[in-house]
């Protein structure tokens, strides 16, 4: 048999408050989530803090390693699952949009920091990452892309070059932007041969109301799962063979190289 990944998508309600209501909403799925023989758990956008909550985000970020991550860690430890969630990230004085993996020995296995930083209240807050990294687990070559930044084709085509056979995207994709969520983002998968996971949330938060319609998509471009609009957990067995069958029946990454775009 080939390589396999039990994957969850947590797509948690916009509204909860509080840090502390976050917590506990993740706590309480969690025990399902290990029921269904999930290797990972990956959470939305800014999940920690919530999204759309203005000058609060500063008072929500931390570093790395803050109270959050050590709850987080905790939990992944009690249930063996390893959770990916996004959250504000204090460095000093500077905040980034981020997301980490914390691995079911409580470990940080890798993390992002939002490279593309859109229109809107974003850019009063937060300050652009740069680069991108990989991280292992269980056997499998895992990149994180935050909401915008993987709306950029050159982005997805990054970390499929350096090697990632699944690409975790957590977002906050407001209700307006269905296409996004059902046309351009599985394309990424297709023109890249690899798995791809879009956590959205659900509902409303301070009068923005999310899409929902969290997905895994695979090498080939198809839908394994989609969430509806509500509050929900997902999940999907990926089979990791069907990466280097997708990019040997299509070889993209290879026949980009020889491409000739300069003019005469």
């Amino acid at each position: 048999m080939g390589r396999s990944f039990r994957l969850a998508v947590g797509q948690s309600p916009a509204e909860l408050p509080s840090v502390r209501d976050r917590m506990d909403w993740l706590s309480s799925v969690m025990p399902g989530v290990a029921a269904e023989g999930a290797d990972l758990l990956v959470l939305p956008e800014l999940f920690a803090s919530g999204y759309n909550i203005g000058e609060h985000v500063a008072a929500r970020a931390e570093p790395a390693d803050g109270a959050i991550a050590k709850a987080i860690a905790e939990l992944a430890k009690t249930h063996g699952v390893a959770i990916h969630y996004g959250f504000p990230e204090a460095e000093g004085e500077v905040i980034f949009n981020s997301a980490q993996c914390i691995g079911p020995d409580g470990t940080r296995l890798g993390g992002h920091r939002k490279l593309a930083i859109p229109p809107g209240f974003e850019g009063d807050h937060f300050t652009p990452g740069t680069g991108c990294e990989l991280f292992t687990y269980r056997g499998v070559r895992i990149a994180t892309l935050i909401c915008y930044d993987a709306e950029f084709p050159e982005t997805a085509r990054h970390v499929a070059s350096m090697g990632a056979e699944l690409v975790l995207v957590p977002t906050a994709l407001g209700a307006q932007w269905e296409w996004v969520a059902h046309r351009m983002i599985p394309t990424r998968a297709y023109e890249n041969g690899v798995f791809l996971a879009y956590a959205n949330s659900a509902g409303s938060e301070h009068g923005m109301t999310f899409l929902g319609q969290s997905f895994i998509a695979t090498p080939d471009g198809q839908e394994l799962v989609r969430a509806k609009a509500e509050a929900q957990v997902i999940y999907g067995t990926l089979q990791l063979d069907k990466v280097a069958a997708a990019q040997a029946r299509l070889p993209y990454l290879i026949d980009r190289k020889r491409l000739n775009v300069s003019s005469v």
